[in-house]
């Protein structure tokens, strides 16, 4: 609930941005969620964290076909996230028409650490990207940079929920 009002205000700032001031408001606001989402705590979990010590045959599990393992959520999450990061950087992104299905993978142990790692990078990238934006640029990306982070919010917290009911979270 919190974060939903978080990204309300953001969408109202956003609405508002006509003035320089509230642009200029705006790219903290930005690097902060992108961050949030990804490796520093906050209101919730991010996603290095919520994926950090896990293996591939945990990764791997799941309790039934229709839900989807931590391997496949992580997946779905590195190809949206870089087909996002290619269309930033106006490269060409082939599989954008990809069901959305078949972003879910799993993954032997080698490719789960390259996965974790590719997408540890591309959010590491979306935030370097973000220091360096023009005013311009800013207003077009901030709605989908907050629908970004959102969506990695989203499975980031069906991969605690996983970890907790396998036993592999620690409270601390």
């Amino acid at each position: 609930m919190r974060q939903h009002l978080i990204l309300l205000g953001f969408l109202v700032l956003l609405s508002n941005c006509s003035e320089k001031k509230n642009i200029s408001e705006l790219k903290p606001l930005l690097i902060d969620q992108l961050k949030y989402s990804h490796t520093e705590e906050n209101w919730f979990v991010p996603t290095k964290i919520a994926i950090d010590g896990l293996n591939a045959e945990q990764s791997n599990w799941k309790d039934s076909t229709e839900n989807h393992s931590i391997a496949e959520l992580v997946s779905h999450l590195t190809f949206w996230n870089e087909a996002f990061l290619k269309d930033i950087n106006g490269e060409e992104f082939s599989d954008s028409d990809m069901e959305n299905e078949l972003t879910f993978k799993i993954y032997s142990e080698k490719e789960w650490k390259s996965a974790v790692s590719k997408l540890d990078s591309i959010q590491t990238e979306f935030e370097q990207i973000m220091e360096k934006v023009n005013e311009e640029q800013l207003s077009e990306l901030a709605p989908d940079i907050l629908t970004m982070t959102a969506h990695n919010a989203y499975h980031t917290g069906q991969i605690i929920y996983i970890r907790k009911r396998k036993g592999w979270w620690n409270k601390k």
